[in-house]
């Protein structure tokens, strides 16, 4: 009898990739009928541990969304991790209006499920449904606003930091430079 019950209240995959899409600032203020036409053109794929997503230089052709799992956001060079993204998550969403080189690489640090959404896919939607295409790419400029805002406000810190730093560091003195006098 359980089972019965279990299936009769188990959520739907199509439920929880709605859910999952409610959740991201550029789906939220879709109709359902939107986030089915959006759901459409989704890629579903399963990532092991330390699996690549892609990697920095790669020429960037989609956005990611993370259903499960962990993902590092590695910067090749030093591989020092810019970001750890879980479930809700989303990122690259740059590569949907501009197919510019990663910046960084993508890994998956567990067992992973994410939906890739792919500029292709995307602007066939806008051919089919301009209103559509053109509400996406409206809130999608307006997220990747915020999140320069946002670096913008971070790059200003580190320079006040930096500054900070550096002005201690002509202020400190250990008395050699009075008695050298």
């Amino acid at each position: 009898m359980d089972s019965f019950w279990d299936n009769i209240f188990r959520q739907t995959d199509e439920t929880s990739v709605h859910t999952l899409l409610r959740e991201i600032p550029l789906f939220d203020e879709l109709s359902r009928g939107e986030l089915s036409a959006v759901e459409s053109i989704l890629h579903r794929r399963e990532y092991d541990p330390g699996e690549i997503l892609f990697r920095q230089g790669n020429p960037g052709v989609g956005m990611y969304i993370i259903q499960e799992g962990t993902i590092e956001i590695v910067y090749e060079p030093t591989d020092d991790t810019l970001a750890t993204l879980s479930n809700g998550d989303f990122f690259g969403e740059l590569a949907l209006l501009n197919e510019t080189p990663r910046s960084a690489t993508a890994v998956a640090r567990t067992e992973s499920v994410l939906y890739g959404l792919f500029r292709p896919d995307l602007l066939g939607l806008v051919e089919r449904d301009p209103s559509l295409g053109v509400q996406l790419l409206l809130r999608m400029s307006q997220v990747i606003s915020e999140r320069l805002i946002q670096t913008n406000e971070q790059v200003q810190e580190l320079r006040e930091r930096l500054h900070e730093g550096a002005s201690d560091g002509e202020n400190s003195s250990d008395g050699t430079d009075e008695l050298a006098g």
